[in-house]
């Protein structure tokens, strides 16, 4: 499998570019985020087809970015847990997600709202143990509710990677203060289906570096 790594937005927010492998011109992508200019151009500069969109769970600094590839590649497929799909289609869902946004952003709130009302809803709902193929790229659903109630980590097993969206990260874990969070949930999740995971199993989070499952095992001081 070949990833890139695209950091977009005020919210440094990983986007991931994944194919079959560097010769592949179909791609997926998880969590396109917001600002997602550059990989429109790295799209475009790569000759890429990008034939879905993954988004991790439903907050706009994953998935603003949905709108603009819709208008840019109108063939592309949207996956969500069907539990954060509401996001999608109400920017009032995420009030405390907002409240930051406008406060880091001269715009104000009508510099997002042609955006995020315009993402629309997911094509395919996924639930906890889904496959989801698509560009080559053969991907389990593991869902992870804790940060929002519809989060999902994307694992490969041929490859020994995760995709663990706000749920891990290195050396911290994501936040359970927004509405419909939950520290409890987020903790037993990571701890049932995350660090069951092989130790050598490359985490790449929705925000940071990446790290791997033995790491984080050794060192986040939130799992100890």
């Amino acid at each position: 499998m070949k990833i890139e790594h695209l950091i977009l937005g005020a919210y440094q927010t990983n986007c991931y570019i994944l194919r079959r492998d560097s010769a592949a011109v179909d791609c997926l992508i998880i969590d396109p985020g917001l600002e997602p200019e550059s990989l429109i151009e790295f799209l475009d500069e790569h000759k890429l087809n990008p034939v879905a969109v993954v988004l991790t769970h439903g907050h706009v600094d994953h998935t603003a970015g949905v709108a603009l590839l819709r208008g840019h590649f109108p063939g592309i497929k949207v996956y969500i847990h069907k539990l954060d799909a509401e996001m999608l289609d109400n920017i009032q869902n995420q009030p405390f997600v907002f409240e930051q946004l406008l406060a880091e952003q001269q715009g104000g709130l009508s510099a997002f709202k042609d955006v995020l009302s315009s993402t629309g809803p997911a094509d395919i709902f996924v639930e906890d143990g889904d496959v989801i193929e698509q560009a080559g790229i053969k991907l389990e659903v593991l869902h992870v509710p804790g940060h929002t109630p519809g989060g999902i980590c994307l694992y490969s097993k041929d490859h020994q990677i995760v995709f663990t969206n706000d749920t891990l990260f290195a050396e911290s874990i994501g936040r359970t203060d927004l509405p419909d969070g939950s520290m409890e949930k987020l903790l037993k999740n990571i701890s049932e289906k995350l660090l069951t995971l092989p130790d050598k199993t490359k985490v790449f989070s929705g925000h940071g570096p990446i790290t791997t499952i033995a790491q984080q095992k050794s060192n986040n001081p939130f799992l100890k």
